[in-house]
């Protein structure tokens, strides 16, 4: 089936976007409704903040108009199988008497099997003669005629056989229990993205390249794990913004009231350099950047603003370092080691694919 951003019109954002709505391929998008797809759309963006806007009525249906294209045929909604060619085998009156004579299939008795060493899966599965199509090689023969002998026939056994067949079972073999070894990672599971599908979008959102972590030892912090970020760069320059915030701030209170004490008694506080200055006019710059970049940066999962100082309560994972709260310590292990674990919903997010 055709991969979905085989489609003119669909993105990145888009393929996460109909991913979360449920949709995997192209004939699985050719056989939808553009209304009902659409409210799906919009509520998967609503828990998961996707995109910031959702494609509209419109685009939805030159999706799945491009999607009927690719597949290349009208998709008509799914009816029940129908047998195209059936074989008319009431017509072939010694077929019909056999078919009267032994309506249904008798199954094999496990005495039977046992003896003969016969696996479930040796018998084929029977097939139903309305449900075949083609040429059917059916022959009709005399049950009678030929004596069955490898199926005994159906009968009761009695207590005294039924001790003997289970007295010849295989015996228990402690040699065939194997132990159970824990996995090197020390239990926990190592994730990583399906073979072949290393460069797959919708793979790639729920685990790393395998190349990424390569050789680090999963309980690491440089160990790269979570879900994948829509915006990392966006992320990455709003934690340089609120540190450079946190530090530039008070700096700029302090160089401020120096250099006015500075203004009225120039020759007491001639020592004060004058780069100083540089610390309040770099504010209003450092400030803007921070309501663009930080103030914007939210959990791909829970949708929280991450550099924002809020007094709820956090996640118990959350990231923090005594005397300097959540905020800083967030800022620093998102650039050092490309994810971070969000202090409201404890999820790890990854920067890194």
């Amino acid at each position: 089936m055709p991969a979905l951003n085989e489609i003119s019109g669909i993105g990145i954002s888009s393929l996460e976007l109909l991913d979360a709505a449920g949709i995997r391929d192209a004939g699985h998008l050719a056989r939808q409704n553009p209304e009902q797809l659409l409210k799906e759309i919009r509520k998967a963006n609503e828990a998961l903040s996707i995109s910031k806007r959702t494609p509209g009525l419109a685009v939805v249906d030159k999706w799945i108009a491009g999607a009927i294209e690719l597949v290349g045929e009208q998709v008509e909604e799914e009816v029940a199988p129908a047998v195209r060619n059936p074989v008319n085998y009431e017509a072939n009156s010694e077929v019909a008497e056999m078919l009267d004579r032994a309506p249904c299939a008798i199954p094999l008795p496990g005495q039977a099997m046992m003896e003969k060493k016969l696996r479930v899966s040796d018998i084929p599965a029977g097939i139903l003669l309305n449900r075949y199509s083609g040429d059917l090689d059916v022959r009709v023969g005399d049950p009678e005629a030929a004596p069955r002998t490898d199926v005994p026939s159906r009968r009761n056994a009695t207590s005294t056989e039924r001790f003997e067949a289970k007295a010849q079972q295989r015996p228990f073999d402690p040699a065939s229990v194997k132990a159970a070894v824990p996995s090197q990672s020390g239990g926990q599971r190592v994730p990583k993205s399906k073979e072949g599908h290393e460069e797959d979008r919708v793979a790639l959102i729920r685990a790393p390249r395998e190349k990424t972590n390569r050789g680090k030892d999963p309980n690491s912090r440089r160990y790269v794990r979570g879900v994948l970020h829509s915006h990392p760069w966006s992320l990455r320059i709003g934690a340089v913004l609120s540190l450079l915030l946190l530090i530039d701030l008070p700096l700029a209170i302090i160089s401020a009231f120096i250099l006015l004490i500075a203004g009225e008694n120039p020759e007491s506080f001639a020592w004060v350099p004058k780069w100083i200055l540089g610390f309040p006019l770099s504010l209003p710059v450092i400030g803007i950047g921070y309501m663009i970049w930080g103030f914007s940066g939210k959990c791909r999962i829970c949708t929280q603003k991450l550099f924002v100082h809020k007094g709820a309560l956090k996640h118990v994972k959350a990231h923090r370092l005594p005397g300097m709260g959540y905020v800083v310590p967030l800022c620093l292990h998102l650039l050092l080691f490309s994810w971070f674990r969000c202090s409201s919903c404890g999820t790890p997010v990854r920067l890194r694919k």
